[in-house]
């Protein structure tokens, strides 16, 4: 591997700082809408293209697919980068947004990284080797009972405007766990369950880019990564995170 996990800190932090220095200056910010319910800044643009550039000059044998510039040069290696997952958050001058980064080669997950710039806190993972959050390993929480559980969801669903649309899956897991939170970002989300802040994450109809850096630090983290039907993988579409124990209870409420 040509740039080392140390490497990519340095690239994706860097990246932050553009992504701060937009928004510690929001007034100024452009903020325009893919769709009715989908958002893009100027500083999504900005930080996609800082990291297209410079990912491709440190690893030109890899390609890049960003959500805003799309894909480019060989997929089967290649760079996966959500900008900033979370822009509405972002535009409104709430923290829970980031930076997502992930090498796949071979449909195969091999480095992640996400970055929290408003937190400062920097989460990473490379393939059989662990997770970390600012240099530290971190593991799943040891929490084994639903009823006691804090679990996480989002509702891109909404977004699209589909009839399946994660209310009423909400509805029966939220009756049956003590915490629900709603941050905005599924990257951060998956982090926060590698990071044992919270017992299980479910959302539906994202996109590889929001997920794949996650999943793999959650996965590294100890954490299991299926669909709602509990095979194993990254299943942007239906993707079920949880800390293992949990699973068998909360995979009949999908």
């Amino acid at each position: 591997m040509s740039i080392l996990i140390t490497d990519l800190e340095t690239v994706v932090r860097d990246a932050g700082s553009i992504a701060l220095a937009h928004f510690n200056d929001l007034k100024s910010l452009s903020v325009n809408k893919k769709s009715p319910r989908d958002f893009v800044t100027d500083a999504d643009v900005a930080v996609e293209a800082f990291l297209k550039a410079t990912l491709t000059e440190k690893c030109p044998e890899y390609g890049f697919w960003g959500e805003e510039s799309g894909q480019s040069a060989d997929q089967s290696a290649r760079w996966v980068v959500d900008p900033i997952d979370g822009t509405h958050s972002f535009s409104r001058g709430q923290y829970f947004w980031s930076i997502s980064v992930a090498l796949e080669i071979d449909q195969e997950l091999i480095l992640g990284a996400v970055y929290a710039p408003a937190l400062n806190d920097y989460y990473t993972a490379e393939k059989g080797k662990g997770a970390w959050k600012n240099g530290l390993p971190i593991a799943v929480s040891t929490e084994s009972n639903l009823a006691d559980a804090m679990v996480a969801t989002g509702f891109a669903c909404l977004r699209s405007y589909l009839t399946d649309n994660n209310l009423e899956r909400f509805g029966r897991i939220a009756q049956r766990t003590t915490g629900q939170r709603r941050f905005g970002s599924a990257a951060m989300d998956l982090c926060l369950v590698a990071d044992g802040q919270v017992d299980a994450f479910w959302e539906q109809e994202l996109n590889l880019y929001d997920v794949a850096a996650g999943a793999l630090i959650a996965k590294e983290a100890g954490a299991t990564v299926t669909d709602f039907r509990g095979n194993e993988g990254v299943f942007p579409k239906q993707i079920l995170v949880t800390n293992g124990k949990i699973f068998d209870q909360i995979l009949p409420l999908m």
